[in-house]
């Protein structure tokens, strides 16, 4: 049986847009959350919900066999790679107008077409990298280089944040193209989820008293530190999230 990649243009393409509008739900109730939960903690539950699904998919997929893997490096790689696009879109949605991060994150797509050349050795045409610098140009406008801290509002580095993200989601979709090949999409599923618990539980060890948040005015720093809180009754934000 063949390994190579099967191309399904039609299908991608509905199971992304599908993708793309959970996400932006996601994206929306975590900044209307921001203000008062941290984000390792929603990070938390999140994950921990979702592995739970995942590991039934799992089971759909063809049992535990299927999250063996020969490339663990590769794969914790890959975690981590979303692990850090999250975390710096998110504190980045604690300081940024949600419209603005998500501008500067759609970033992604242009990452992806650069880097699928020597990653995935793809072949882009002329008009689609005159279409990624056209693109960049729209970057370097939102960033405003012209312009001060005062009249843009927040620091330059947060700014910088959503193009890490959208740099480290990039690289990210390009592994799991690459791991696709070999791992059911279940059992990719369920390495990202889990990576995202240890990372938060590490969290939650190390700064999940809210010690480290103390004293600190920067919105993103708090949104990132502050202590775990329980959820409080009646917020319809927080039940829709936490569901």
């Amino acid at each position: 049986m063949s390994n190579a990649p099967v191309n399904k243009a039609n299908l991608g393409i509905l199971f992304i847009l599908f993708g793309v509008v959970c996400i932006s739900i996601n994206d929306m109730l975590i900044k209307q959350l921001s203000g008062g939960y941290p984000l390792h903690q929603m990070v938390f539950v999140r994950s921990f919900i979702g592995i739970l699904f995942t590991l039934v998919l799992v089971q759909i997929e063809g049992g535990w066999r299927i999250l063996y893997t020969r490339r663990p490096a590769l794969h914790a790689a890959r975690g981590l790679l979303i692990v850090v696009s999250n975390m710096t879109f998110f504190v980045a949605l604690a300081a940024l107008p949600l419209a603005d991060a998500t501008a500067l994150f759609f970033a992604a797509p242009l990452f992806i077409t650069l880097l699928s050349i020597p990653i995935l050795g793809e072949k882009v045409g002329p008009l689609r990298l005159g279409a990624v610098v056209f693109g960049f140009v729209g970057v370097i406008v939102m960033q405003r280089p012209w312009a001060g801290a005062e009249s843009i509002g927040t620091s330059r580095l947060v700014l910088l944040l959503p193009l890490v993200a959208a740099l480290t989601y990039a690289l990210n979709q390009l592994l799991t193209r690459k791991l696709g090949v070999e791992s059911k999409a279940s059992a990719l599923a369920v390495y990202i989820q889990a990576m995202f618990i240890v990372v938060s539980a590490g969290f939650f060890v190390i700064a999940g008293d809210g010690r480290f948040a103390e004293g600190v005015d920067n919105a993103s720093v708090q949104f990132l530190l502050r202590a775990w809180v329980w959820p409080a009754p009646g917020i319809v934000g927080c039940l829709l999230y936490w569901a």
